[in-house]
């Protein structure tokens, strides 16, 4: 079956909801290249006249024209559709990635330079603090000017029992998550004009909590607050900032951190589109946030979730 006929429950859709394998990536940030099933960035989902899905290519329409965009963890996964998206849009982006993630990388500047814009990737580890000033530091040498801030890095190690969350998993993942996140905003926003637009990624997690998830879950709850006290504090600047919280995705972070026999039923029991989203999916939420449709957006979070609820 192709994956622009795919059935689950009686529902035909163009996104694979039933061709998701069993596959792991344990050892590493998770890598897309090593997909099994890949995930995708740049088409959307149309249904046509015969009443039968299709995917058709994202079609940007100038909405960010000019803009000089920086993203976190732009490698894979949902920031590189933002990425290729906000190039799209008529955006110049500047990424960073982990070294080990190079394969990746190449991949998103190939697809933001198809776009006709200009890509610039920085292999760096946020877990270092050196690297929170330098990032900033360096797109503004490349670009001259920053529009959009998307402070998208993340981890997440699952655990059944809070037992057995080793306390240094916990110091990492809140550093990443959170404390780098902060400390991108800390050094970037200064340099920020009128109309800017500050991005987090957060997580229904924020809302909901994973059992799983326990450090991973705090971090998200803590974005949500700190992008609505942050949104009232530079407000009056003009610059707003809002955050994204996701819910299941279909991306490299997934096969990196759950267990194989996971994979194949990844978001099929968790709301009522019984799968999980691809990253173009999640990255239209940006784009709005982003762009002139959501200019009286600030201190709120959209949540693409496919309808998932604490009961689900």
């Amino acid at each position: 079956m192709s994956s622009s006929e795919e059935k689950f429950e009686g529902v035909i859709t163009a996104y694979p909801v039933e061709s998701i394998e069993k596959q792991q990536q344990h050892g590493g940030p998770g890598l897309d290249s090593e997909m099994r099933a890949k995930a995708e960035f740049t088409k959307q989902e149309f249904w046509g006249d015969d009443g039968k899905p299709y995917l058709r290519e994202y079609r940007g329409s100038g909405k960010l024209e000019g803009k000089k965009a920086l993203i976190t963890g732009g490698d894979s996964g949902i920031g590189r559709s933002v990425a290729v998206l906000f190039a799209r849009e008529g955006a110049d982006v500047s990424f960073t990635y982990l070294p080990e993630e190079e394969s990746d990388a190449k991949e998103t500047i190939a697809l933001v330079e198809q776009a006709g814009r200009k890509a610039h990737g920085m292999a760096v580890d946020l877990q270092d603090e050196a690297n929170w000033t330098g990032i900033v530091d360096e797109h503004f040498k490349v670009f001259g000017k920053l529009d959009v801030l998307v402070p998208n890095a993340a981890r997440q190690v699952m655990y059944e029992d809070i037992g057995d969350l080793p306390v240094e998993n916990i110091k990492k993942t809140i550093n990443l998550n959170l404390i780098s996140l902060m400390a991108v905003a800390k050094y970037a926003i200064p340099k920020m004009k009128r109309g800017s637009s500050v991005i987090f990624s957060a997580s229904v997690a924020a809302n909901m909590g994973n059992p799983m998830l326990l450090d991973y879950s705090a971090t998200k709850g803590a974005i949500v607050t700190f992008t609505r006290a942050l949104a009232q504090q530079v407000g009056p600047k003009g610059i707003r900032v809002n955050c994204v919280n996701p819910g299941i995705i279909y991306t490299p972070l997934q096969p990196a951190s759950n267990p194989p026999d996971n994979m194949d039923s990844l978001g099929k029991d968790q709301g009522p589109l019984r799968r999980p989203a691809q990253p173009i999916e999640v990255a239209t939420s940006y784009v709005f946030l982003a762009g002139p449709d959501g200019s009286f957006f600030t201190g709120q979070h959209l949540q693409p979730d496919g309808g998932m609820r604490p009961e689900a």
